[in-house]
């Protein structure tokens, strides 16, 4: 599965690997290069209720920013479950906080894939507030500033502070099973290498 491929013209190599699903949440150049990718993927651009290869998807209708689309347009943010695993990919949301509707369809969650970096979707501090709000067992931030990417963005360092670390280790990949979750796990925060 991959989510928003991008284009190069962010200043970053574009991925290159077949795929046999691909969800866009929305159309930017940055996180819609589907011919980055090879295969025939089975792919998803926007909102409603989506089953490929042993994987249920919901499309949620998000805004990209915080004046109901007016701005940027809108984002679809995907639940995705897979063994039992239930999986948020927010994408460039931007609204100031989750709508009571879409944490409704969001439920219990495992693993949040948030944005961080502010200037084009929620900030550090916005997203420790949707955290709260979703309780989830997972959190992997992304959409931040790393060496190399031409977009303006916010560092890695604010959201960290705002979940009350300093430093965080940072893996180059991670396996999840859901036996590794219990009912009172704690919210921890995953930082991911980039390549």
């Amino acid at each position: 599965m991959a989510i928003d491929p991008f284009s190069k013209d962010i200043g970053l190599v574009s991925p290159r690997f077949r795929t046999d699903i691909l969800l866009v949440t929305h159309e930017h150049f940055d996180h819609s290069y589907i011919e980055s990718l090879t295969g025939e993927p089975f792919i998803v651009q926007g909102p409603g209720e989506y089953e490929a290869k042993g994987v249920y998807m919901h499309g949620i209708s998000t805004f990209h920013d915080k004046i109901q689309g007016k701005d940027r347009g809108m984002n679809t943010a995907y639940k995705i479950e897979i063994e039992e695993i239930n999986i948020l990919h927010l994408g460039d949301f931007g609204e100031g906080a989750l709508r009571e509707e879409t944490l409704d369809i969001i439920g219990d969650l495992d693993v949040l894939m948030i944005p961080v970096g502010g200037v084009y979707t929620i900030d550090g501090e916005e997203a420790a507030k949707a955290i709260r709000q979703i309780e989830p067992k997972i959190v992997i931030p992304m959409h931040y500033k790393i060496p190399g990417l031409k977009a303006d963005l916010n560092s890695l360092e604010p959201f960290l502070k705002e979940m009350g670390l300093s430093s965080s280790e940072r893996l180059e990949k991670l396996v999840i099973k859901k036996k590794d979750f219990t009912e009172d796990s704690k919210t921890s925060v995953v930082v991911l290498k980039t390549a």
